[in-house]
């Protein structure tokens, strides 16, 4: 009779495939990102769009204020967002950018530009990004920070952000930052699990610097 070999994890598959990221991995936070069952493209956009160069206490406060101007409903209306004159949405904290991009990103909502949840699910990564950046103010990084913290996708691979590389070049001892190319290129080796990498290259900020670098 065969012997079943033990199906690794993501995080152990990782720390199979170097010793340094394996120490991160073992003094980190584990990789604890669950797909959301609810998730609403429109209003976890919505949300991404009014957190975009913001901290995130001033951010929430806004998206409080804006999520406001909707009582007693649990999700957010495409068509109540579409008829808000600007300047309310303007009073709420909204700058003149982010109104124009949550307004098109109802319209697009209701002309189908931007799928249902269950369409997402039916989609492959690239295809969700390729529709999702034809909104205004929305750019490969909102989607993907989407298809990793919203929809649990585990092979999403952020090149341009900027802690994902920070974290990258604190793990392996890096004096600079790699290039967006280059950390693509490097990231090859850990599919199918290049989510769950980034999120420990964020955790490798937290972390000492002799654990970081691999020193325990």
């Amino acid at each position: 009779m065969p012997v079943k070999r033990a199906t690794l994890t993501p995080a152990q598959h990782l720390a199979a495939s170097d010793p340094k990221l394996a120490a991160l991995i073992a003094q980190a936070r584990p990789f604890a990102v669950q797909p959301g069952k609810l998730v609403r493209p429109f209003d976890a956009l919505a949300e991404s769009i009014v957190h975009q160069q913001l901290s995130g206490k001033a951010a929430a406060t806004i998206f409080g204020r804006v999520r406001a101007l909707y009582p007693r409903r649990k999700w957010f209306s495409p068509e109540l967002v579409i008829a808000t004159p600007d300047e309310k949405l303007r009073a709420a904290g909204l700058s003149r950018s982010k109104t124009a991009a949550i307004k098109d990103l109802a319209s697009k909502t209701l002309d189908g530009t931007v799928p249902t949840h269950a369409a997402l699910d039916r989609m492959s990564d690239e295809e969700i990004i390729a529709r999702l950046t034809t909104v205004r103010g929305i750019g490969r990084w909102t989607v993907e920070m989407m298809l990793l913290f919203d929809l649990g996708r585990l092979d999403v691979w952020p090149v341009d952000d900027y802690g994902v590389r920070k974290g990258y070049a604190k793990t392996f001892r890096k004096k600079d930052l790699p290039k967006p190319k280059e950390l693509h290129a490097i990231g090859e080796k850990w599919r199918p699990y290049r989510s769950v990498a980034a999120w420990y290259f964020w955790r490798a900020l937290d972390v000492p610097e002799n654990v970081s670098a691999g020193r325990v």
